[in-house]
């Protein structure tokens, strides 16, 4: 007969998921940021590289909260995600409307862990896990903010350079 899962059970799988993400993204970010043509995108996505390293550090630190070891489990959906950012690199290369293609791209990424995160940081609350809920609820404050940097990069400058013929 098959344990019963429970909520504890389905935030650790959470949990493993999100930690492959970032792990992924942190390897992502430096080839987004050789493929931006701004020096405004580019500084965004060093920022975030940095912000994912710590990220990834917080996520650590709940796993010990858990007593469980920090492994990831593979995240189909960043996969994918980061597929179709590659492909936006591939097929707008030297194109006016790279850098946006690559916002729209980095913004994928942003609204699936804010959606991870704030999932996560609500179950930690339910199976009271204080200080796990604390670090959960940093990060999906960094990704918030990083998303709404991201959506003011576009309208200032990169939405704009896109609807040009030139890059």
């Amino acid at each position: 007969m098959a344990k019963e899962k429970t909520l504890e059970d389905l935030f650790h799988d959470t949990l493993k998921d999100i930690y492959y993400a970032e792990r992924k993204i942190l390897k992502t970010l430096p080839k987004m940021k050789r493929a931006a043509q701004s020096d405004e995108l580019k500084a965004a996505f060093e920022k975030h590289r940095e912000e994912t390293d710590g990220q990834i550090e917080r996520l650590q630190q709940v796993f010990e909260l858990l007593g469980k070891p920090a492994r990831g489990k593979t995240c189909d959906a960043i996969e994918g995600i980061v597929a179709e950012g590659e492909e936006i690199m591939d097929e707008y290369k030297g194109t006016a409307a790279l850098d946006a293609g690559l916002i729209s791209s980095a913004q994928a990424v942003e609204h699936y862990e804010i959606t991870r995160y704030g999932t996560l940081r609500r179950w930690a609350e339910e199976l009271g896990m204080k200080d796990a809920a604390k670090l959960l609820e940093e990060t999906l404050n960094e990704e918030s903010k990083t998303d709404s940097d991201l959506s003011a990069l576009a309208d200032a400058s990169a939405n704009k350079r896109a609807k040009s013929k030139a890059a």
